[in-house]
């Protein structure tokens, strides 16, 4: 398959092994550099990448999962939905299972609540349409990705004047925290293998202020074996160029300037907010709220709900692990209290979480 088979090629990726061997020997100090990306922590577990770094080369996973830096006052806020029979609660499927601080929307589904998996926003839309006498709530949850496809089903809403349509807002934007992460001194990060997904959307010119700011190498890289390798191969060029800028490995989907289109409707529809992180907190500016204009299709003003704190079983460490300061491994509840089947924390719910990825290829 074009594009995927030959970044796959497992002598190419054996050359690009080597040549990292080479270059990390040159160091003159350990590298941490950390992927922010679900699907870039999937492939890593999935291809065994860590086995073929040197000890001075750590790859660690950060916050690159949406589902999992979704804070339990949210799943909280989602599940007060279903208590009224005359509400539909749409959902992406990884968001089913992910614990609110007493139960789940799947546990809310097996008692006759009305909460339907969907594909695509535009399926939530299809649904309000068909069901005028019912509301229809949509859980936006995600990145720069998804955000622009809910936005867009904000604008059909309300071109189709569909008054029982509304979204859960609670979409997350990447390079803020990854500004506090590579303030953080504990991590010592020297370079980010860059979101590609995000990439698309917002474009690799995105990453330039937290570069002049901060001075750390980031590379924008594709999520096939080869892709990742060559992206670590790049930082590490970098690192021992002492130079600080933004490159892209994944040249065949992302420009400097992003999706221009996506990027107008995410404008139209959301500006940006202060935002709860699992693990994080609240990072100012690192989240978009919908526009006033457009309250009537924010269930949070429609619905008039309150944001509950949600609690968390402290013993569960999704924390840590989504700042890169906890291996999966290192948690107490991993792979005993804690597996896909019975998930404790988020990380090991959605399919792009670290845990879930750890649990699946890592051990």
């Amino acid at each position: 398959m074009k594009f995927q088979d030959e970044f796959r090629d497992r002598e190419l990726v054996r050359i690009m092994a080597d040549n990292i061997r080479r270059m990390a020997e040159r160091l003159a100090a350990p590298v941490n550099f950390m992927e922010v990306c679900g699907t870039h922590t999937m492939s890593i577990y999935q291809y065994g990448i860590r086995s073929l770094l040197p000890e001075n080369v750590r790859l660690v996973s950060g916050p690159g999962c949406p589902v999992c830096v979704t804070p339990v006052g949210y799943v909280d806020q989602a599940i007060a939905c279903t208590a009224d029979a005359n509400n539909i609660v749409a959902t992406f499927g990884d968001m089913l299972r992910v614990p609110g601080s007493r139960t789940s929307l799947m546990e809310e589904r097996a008692q006759g609540a009305d909460v339907r998996i969907v594909y695509s926003p535009l399926d939530a839309v299809a649904l309000a349409k068909d069901n005028p006498e019912r509301r229809v709530i949509f859980l936006g949850v995600g990145f720069e990705t998804t955000a622009p496809a809910i936005a867009a089903s904000i604008l059909e809403a309300a071109r189709l004047g569909l008054a029982n349509y509304c979204v859960l807002a609670a979409h997350k934007t990447m390079p803020v925290p990854m500004e506090i992460l590579t303030a953080d001194p504990d991590l010592a990060l020297s370079g980010y293998l860059c979101p590609a997904h995000v990439s698309t959307v917002i474009g690799g010119n995105a990453y330039k202020p937290l570069v002049f700011k901060h001075h750390i190498p980031c590379v924008v890289t594709g999520f096939e074996p080869a892709d990742v390798m060559q992206g670590i191969e790049m930082l590490l060029a970098q690192v021992l160029a002492g130079e600080s800028r933004v490159e892209i490995q994944y040249s065949r989907a992302v420009t400097w300037e992003g999706n221009p289109k996506a990027q107008r409707i995410l404008g139209l529809v959301f500006e940006p907010c202060d935002a709860a992180w699992r693990g994080l907190g609240i990072l100012p500016g690192s989240g978009l709220s919908i526009r006033p204009e457009l309250a009537a299709f924010d269930a949070e003003q429609v619905l008039k709900l309150a944001e509950p704190e949600g609690w968390e079983n402290p013993a569960c460490r999704c924390g840590d692990v989504l700042k890169g300061k906890l291996a999966p491994f290192d948690c107490p509840l991993f792979a005993t209290a804690c597996t896909p089947e019975a998930p404790v924390g988020a990380c090991m719910v959605s399919s792009e979480g670290t845990c879930a990825a750890a649990y699946k290829y890592g051990r």
